[in-house]
């Protein structure tokens, strides 16, 4: 893991980059705790999502889109 401490040489932050780190912490927790699973497909297709890679297979047969 890396750390995140303040190495001696780097400046401090000022108080607008303080309140900035704060802000982006508080809406990274914010998002945490909202965030919901994601829900199951059904019927869809079995392995990695097709339409991801840029083509579809139905039946055995390959088709790009």
């Amino acid at each position: 893991m890396e750390d995140h401490s303040p190495s001696p040489e780097r400046k401090p932050l000022t108080s607008a980059a303080q309140r900035a780190v704060a802000e982006a912490e508080a809406r990274r927790k914010a998002a945490a705790a909202s965030a919901q699973p994601m829900q199951k497909e059904v019927q869809g297709p079995k392995g990695p999502e097709p339409t991801r890679y840029g083509d579809w297979e139905n039946k055995g047969i390959a088709s790009d889109f």
